[in-house]
C-alpha cells in the first residue's frame, strides 16, 4: 500500500488516512511579551518576537486545545482564502490539500521576479515547488530577497551546477543496506519513511528524492524490510525517522512504525526529524502528541532557518510537543543571505530557547546540484560560532558541522582557541580575544 501523503495529488483523500479536524480557533489578541524574559509555564500567553523581528505579527491567545492564529495569517486567509473557514485553515489536511504548487497560484500572492518566474516555469524533476498556505503567509509579497522567501521559491541559480556538487553529496546510497535505511554510524540508523514534504526547501540534502515518486516510492512493504534489517542488527540502539517528513504521515501509519520499532529490544530510543512544526504547525494536534507520548524515550529534531519562522503558531506547536515530554532540538542550515550573520543567528537561537527548543546543529550547506548561491565560506560559520560562544548562554550555541561529502559523516568545527604553549603553560584565547594560561606540564596540545 502506497503512502498517500507521498502521492501529491491524493493527499488526504480517504477517511482511513485522515482524521476529522478537532481544532477550534481563538482570535483574541494578547499583548506581546518582553522576550528577554522566559515565558511562564503552562496556560499563559504565547511569547511573540520583539519589534526587531521584522514579522509585524501579533500573538493571539490560546486556551486548552484551541490553536493560535497570528493576526498576519488571519489577514492573509481573508485576502486569499476568503471562502475558507478558520476551522478549515487550522486543519492540517486542508493545508496539505491546498499547497501552492503552480506558478499562477503563487503569482496571485506575491510579485514574482523574472528570476523566480522563469525558474518555476522551467523546473522539471524532483524538488518541485510546494508551499503550505500557512507558510505562504510568511512570504514578503514584494521582496524576493526576503530570507524566508528565498528558502522556498525557486530561482535560476538552482540550474547552475558547480564543481563538487552531487546528487547524493553525503554518499547515503553507499550506506544503504536495504531500501530506506542509511546505516553509517555503528549504533544508529536513519530510516526514511516517506519522500513527501508539505513544503520543499530549495537547499534540501535529499533534493534527488523528495517529490520524486517515480524513482523513490515508500509503502508498508519497504517499511517491513527496513524494520527487519533493524531487528537483525543488534548494534542499532538509536533510530532516526526521516524522509521526506515523517510527520506528514497519518497518525495511524506513524504509530504503526513507532510501535514496531519500540518492540525491538535493542532499540533504546527513537528520533523524528521534521520541519512540520515550522511549515505546518497545525499538524501538531493533541491527538498526535498523546500518541507520541506512548513511545518515550522519543526526541524530535526540528528544522528552523530564520527567526521570522518563530510565529505564535510555531510556538504553540512546539509547546504541545514539549508538554508531552518530548525533548526538542533544532537543526539549522547555514544559508547565504538567510541567516549568515551573528545578529540573525542570535535572534534565532534565543527564540528557540524560549520555545524550549535546544539549538543542536548548525550545518554547513550540503553541495547538492544548484546550491552555490546558498553556500557560504566555512569561515562564516566559524565567525558565527565565535560570535555566540561566551556572548550568550552555552545552551544557545549549536554544534557547527560539515556533513562530509562522500559519506564521512559529521565533522565538528570550532574556532581556534588554542594559541600555543609557553613552557609548561597552554596558551588559550577567550571569547574576548584575550590570552590566558593554563598549567599543563605534561601536555602536547599547542606544540
Amino acid at each position: 500500500m502506497e503512502d498517500s501523503f507521498f502521492l501529491e495529488k491524493s493527499v488526504g483523500t480517504s477517511d482511513e488516512e485522515v482524521e476529522p479536524p478537532s481544532e477550534t480557533v481563538c482570535l483574541t489578541p494578547v499583548p506581546v511579551l518582553n522576550l528577554l524574559q522566559q515565558s511562564s509555564p503552562p496556560a499563559v500567553r504565547i511569547p511573540g518576537e520583539s519589534s526587531g523581528s521584522g514579522n509585524g505579527r501579533s500573538s493571539l491567545q490560546r486556551d486548552g486545545d484551541q490553536f493560535s492564529v497570528s493576526l498576519h495569517a488571519e489577514r492573509f486567509r481573508k485576502r486569499f482564502y476568503s471562502s475558507v473557514t478558520r476551522t478549515d485553515w487550522n486543519d492540517w489536511h486542508w493545508q496539505l490539500r491546498h499547497r501552492i504548487q503552480e506558478l499562477d497560484e503563487l503569482a496571485q500572492m506575491i510579485e514574482l521576479s523574472d528570476d523566480e518566474r522563469t525558474a518555476i516555469a522551467s523546473h522539471k524533476g524532483p524538488l518541485p515547488l510546494a508551499i503550505t498556505p500557512y507558510y505562504a503567509s510568511l512570504l514578503e509579497a514584494k521582496d524576493p530577497s526576503q530570507p524566508v522567501r528565498r528558502t522556498v521559491v525557486p530561482v535560476n541559480a538552482e540550474h547552475c551546477r558547480t564543481n563538487g556538487e552531487a546528487e547524493d553529496p553525503l554518499g547515503e546510497e553507499n550506506d544503504t543496506p536495504v531500501a530506506g535505511v542509511v546505516h553509517r554510524y555503528p549504533d544508529r540508523a536513519l530510516f526514511m519513511v516517506t519522500g513527501f514534504c508539505s513544503t520543499y526547501c530549495r537547499y534540501c540534502t535529499r533534493s534527488r528524492m523528495v517529490g520524486n515518486n517515480k524513482e523513490f516510492r515508500f509503502n508498508e512493504d519497504q517499511w517491513e524490510q527496513a524494520i527487519a534489517y533493524i531487528e537483525k542488527t543488534p548494534s542499532v540502539r538509536d533510530v532516526l525517522l526521516s524522509g521526506g517528513d515523517p510527520l506528514t504521515l497519518s497518525d495511524r501509519r506513524l504509530e504503526w512504525i513507532l510501535s514496531r520499532l519500540r518492540r525491538i529490544p535493542h532499540v533504546e530510543f527513537l528520533r523524528i526529524g521534521t520541519k512540520v512544526p515550522v511549515v505546518l504547525p497545525q499538524r501538531i494536534t493533541p491527538t498526535l502528541t498523546r500518541m507520541l507520548k506512548r513511545y518515550h524515550p522519543l526526541w524530535v529534531s526540528i528544522h528552523v532557518s530564520h527567526p521570522d519562522e518563530l510565529t505564535p503558531e510555531v510556538v504553540q506547536a512546539c509547546s504541545r510537543l514539549a508538554d508531552a515530554g518530548i525533548p526538542l532540538g533544532s537543526q539549522t542550515v547555514l544559508l547565504s543571505g538567510v541567516n549568515d550573520d551573528v545578529v540573525t543567528m542570535k535572534r534565532l537561537v534565543h527564540g528557540l530557547l524560549r520555545m524550549r527548543v535546544r539549538p543542536y546543529y548548525l550545518y554547513q550547506c550540503d553541495p547538492i546540484p544548484g546550491s552555490s548561491h546558498f553556500r557560504t565560506p566555512v569561515e562564516k560559520g566559524l565567525e558565527i560560532i565565535q560570535g555566540l560562544r561566551g556572548h550568550t548562554t552555552g545552551y544557545a550555541v549549536p554544534n557547527y558541522v560539515i556533513d562530509s561529502p562522500g559519506g564521512g559523516g559529521k565533522i565538528a568545527l570550532l574556532p581556534e582557541h588554542v594559541v600555543g604553549r609557553e613552557g609548561d603553560d597552554l596558551l588559550l584565547r577567550n571569547y574576548q580575544g584575550k590570552i590566558y594560561r593554563y598549567p599543563d606540564p605534561n601536555g602536547r596540545v599547542g606544540q
